[in-house]
């Protein structure tokens, strides 16, 4: 067991630092038990690690606050739909030279998210490196399925009654 635990630790150093462990090591030793239980920001999760093409791009930030004007935060009552139209509205008025448009959606879409929502972004973001894969697997957590076959049914049983014209209906 411990051999095998070992095996592991030298394929990572090998696979990350190239094999060599003494800078590891050495830190942790210059470590002390406080020092590994004080909080740090490496392990706080951030947006999506980008291809932004041969340059970065910086988001004005206006942009930014017309993207933030409508978060959505992943309620039930809320519409997954209908942010993501407004959301692609706002999107659809710009674009940044030189850099796709798939990187500018998937940087954006975290500021239009709140609570449970954003949460689910961070919990995904490697999976969903692309705009079409975030999108879809969006309106399938926050619309699901259940939602689409309730909608379905209201109008499929849609009735007009004896005293009220279409329209009213």
């Amino acid at each position: 067991m411990e051999e095998e635990f070992e095996e592991q630790i030298e394929e990572q150093a090998e696979e990350q630092l190239g094999g060599n462990l003494a800078p590891v090591f050495e830190d942790m030793a210059e470590k002390t038990l406080r020092g590994f239980s004080a909080r740090t920001t490496a392990n706080i999760q951030t947006g999506p690690l980008l291809n932004t093409g041969e340059n970065g791009f910086e988001l004005k930030p206006a942009l930014i606050t017309m993207v933030q004007a409508n978060q959505f935060c992943g309620k039930a009552h809320k519409d997954a739909s209908a942010h993501l139209q407004h959301f692609l509205e706002i999107c659809n008025t710009f674009t940044i030279i030189g850099v796709p448009k798939d990187a500018i959606l998937l940087c954006l879409f975290l500021f239009s998210l709140l609570g449970k929502a954003k949460q689910w972004f961070y919990t995904n973001k490697e999976k969903h490196n692309t705009w079409d894969l975030c999108s879809t697997a969006f309106l399938a957590k926050f619309f699901p399925t259940a939602k689409t076959n309730a909608l379905r049914g209201k109008i499929l049983s849609f009735q007009q009654q004896y005293d009220e014209s279409f329209t009213e209906a």
